[in-house]
């Protein structure tokens, strides 16, 4: 029997007219079978004040929203008004990439992200082409970046909603009785027809041109299945175009080969295949130039390897981040490996852009290529971008780039995650969910939920005949607060101590002990108390529950050293290097599947 399909319907430029689009939502409903949720693109906010009421009528609850909504465009007059309360739990949750909800079934989605619906995978963008005249309701580079990382993930998208049309949507389409506006390219956007290029989308929604149209289906350059792109026209627009309609998709992930690679007759090519690349044809996206003393002014060694096929200075932030670059040699950044080697370290990707960062001290990145100028600790990935690290943040649960496969359990200001390329099985982390540096800074509030969930990890842990140790890097320029937990035979418990105490000699250092306790919540205060917020610290948490600490005073202090020091003392050195220690997708779920069958019953959620 062939599952039901989700009932979605797709809506243009809302414009604030809230009325008028849940009345006809109303008449779809009452006409057809049940919809399931509707999808909202291009402007939602009104253009003038007189639309300010209604829209308020529905955000401060005195009007109902009657089906499960879900809208980008988050601008317009009130936009600020509406949203800025609903930004405020942003900081202690991060954002959620499903939609934050600002008033019951009414979800926004901001900047870019991916999200399951009805078993849909749904990407979006949100947000005009960057401007420098007005900045909000823009999207952003790191926005873009984000959905280019999305686009190498396995898996086909189903639904692609952006605000503007991409540029040449209609080349190669049947465009006779098409209105002009379709044919016209003002208002059209050449960086989501790149997006749109690389995601592939079995569906793409667009808003923002006034116009309805339904372009053929086309084909996709490097998949099986086809697009279908639908524009839609403004919420109650004078001219009586189309600006809702109803589609009935099976979601790609249940869908047979054979259905996947099923031709409609009326199928075109690609209207992407010759589209001049939005690095070219839109300055939107370029960031001021800069002379090159100052853009290069890092680089004295004139090695600037590049492996895209760009005669430009800009970095590809895919493969600075990633490594890799679908685009290749047709990318139209610069693939440049000592760059990527530095942005390992935790050098910020805006200084590795343009020679610097306009965040100045908020920036949670070093400004330096000397060695000093901060190393990544382990199983951190940098990340970049202004006015939006919890959404491009490895370990953020909002951002589009965590790995949700690898989270085990999620409390109030912490969660308990796989390591990337554990030391040895079940190499836990604890992770703040609140975007910060380390745990010494976040609120002394949190210490008890953190208290907890060491408790409940040594008592999983010593049900196998393991002792824990803990241990963090603590720096200003830690990229996010995680706690490395490492299980380890109960026979080495007793030698932790002193081979941390052999290696700091090694080093030059001795580290200061804090006072035996029962629990670590006595040595965690005092390690407060020695940590002040601009200087590092490693220490280490042991299983006698006492606390060895250094002050670091040579920034030049190894950042692996916690995992250097205990896959020496456990007979594992090649394992030192976390990324010696990558394990296949399939591996880590199956990993996190057994962890979570044993950690259930320990679990503090419960």
């Amino acid at each position: 029997m062939e599952p039901r399909r989700p009932r979605i319907l797709l809506c243009g430029d809302v414009l604030g007219r809230l009325n008028l689009l849940f009345k006809r939502v109303h008449l779809f409903r009452k006409s057809m079978d049940p919809f399931d949720a509707l999808l909202c693109v291009g402007q939602f906010f009104p253009d003038s004040d007189d639309g300010i009421d209604e829209v308020a009528d529905y955000f401060e609850g005195r009007s109902a929203v009657s089906i499960p909504t879900y809208f980008i465009g988050d601008y317009g007059v009130g936009a600020i008004r509406f949203l800025s309360a609903a930004s405020k739990p942003l900081a202690a949750r991060g954002f959620k990439t499903d939609g934050l909800e600002v008033c019951p079934n009414l979800f926004w989605l901001k900047g870019s992200g991916k999200f399951s619906l009805l078993g849909l995978s749904v990407v979006y963008l949100s947000g005009k082409q960057p401007s420098e005249d007005d900045g909000r309701g823009r999207y952003s580079e790191d926005d873009v970046g984000a959905l280019r990382a999305l686009a190498e993930e396995d898996g086909i998208v189903d639904l692609f909603l952006t605000n503007e049309w991409p540029s040449g949507v209609s080349t190669g389409a049947d465009t006779s009785n098409a209105p002009s506006e379709v044919t016209d390219l003002s208002g059209t956007d050449p960086v989501i027809s790149e997006l749109a290029k690389e995601i592939m989308p079995r569906y793409h929604i667009a808003g923002t041109k006034g116009v309805f149209y339904e372009r053929e289906p086309y084909s996709n350059d490097k998949s099986a299945h086809f697009t279908r792109f639908l524009g839609l026209a403004s919420v109650g627009n004078k001219n009586k175009q189309k600006f809702i309609h109803g589609i009935t998709p099976i979601p790609a992930s249940i869908m047979s080969p054979s259905e996947i690679s099923a031709r409609p007759p009326n199928m075109t090519m690609s209207p992407y295949m010759h589209v001049e690349p939005a690095s070219h044809a839109s300055e939107s996206l370029k960031r001021p130039d800069y002379p090159d003393s100052q853009y290069w002014r890092y680089d004295t060694s004139q090695k600037r390897q590049r492996k895209g096929g760009s005669n430009g200075e800009k970095l590809c932030f895919k493969f600075t981040s990633s490594g890799s670059c679908s685009q290749g040699m047709t990318c139209n950044f610069r693939h440049d490996e000592e760059s990527r080697e530095h942005y390992l370290r935790n050098v910020c990707f805006d200084f590795l852009n343009k020679g610097k960062c306009e965040r100045g001290p908020d920036c949670k990145f070093g400004h330096s290529l000397t060695e000093e100028g901060a190393s990544v600790s382990q199983n951190m990935q940098p990340h970049s971008g202004q006015g939006g690290r919890e959404r491009t943040c490895w370990f953020c649960l909002s951002s589009p780039n965590v790995e949700m496969h690898l989270v085990l359990s999620i409390r109030e200001s912490y969660y308990c995650a796989l390591a990337k390329g554990p030391l040895v099985p079940n190499h836990v982390l604890l992770v703040s969910i609140e975007h910060c540096p380390n745990t010494l800074t976040m609120p002394s509030d949190t210490e008890a939920e953190l208290e907890k969930y060491k408790r409940t990890l040594c008592k999983y842990f010593n049900k196998q005949a393991k002792a824990v140790v803990f241990f963090e890097w603590v720096s200003p320029q830690s990229p996010h607060a995680n706690l490395q937990v490492i299980p380890i035979p109960l026979s080495q418990a007793s030698n932790v101590k002193r081979i941390f105490k052999l290696a700091s000699k090694k080093l030059g250092f001795e580290f200061e002990a804090l006072k035996l306790d029962t629990s670590y919540c006595e040595g965690r205060k005092q390690l407060r108390s020695q940590f002040h917020s601009n200087s590092c610290m490693f220490y280490v948490e042991l299983p006698d529950c006492s606390t060895l600490f250094h002050v670091v005073d040579d920034k030049k202090f190894p950042v692996q050293f916690g995992r250097e020091v205990m896959s020496g003392m456990l007979n594992m050195a090649d394992r030192a290097d976390w990324r010696n220690c990558k394990l296949s997708r399939q591996e880590e779920e199956q990993m996190a599947r057994e962890f979570k069958e044993g950690f259930d019953a320990f679990d503090p959620v419960d």
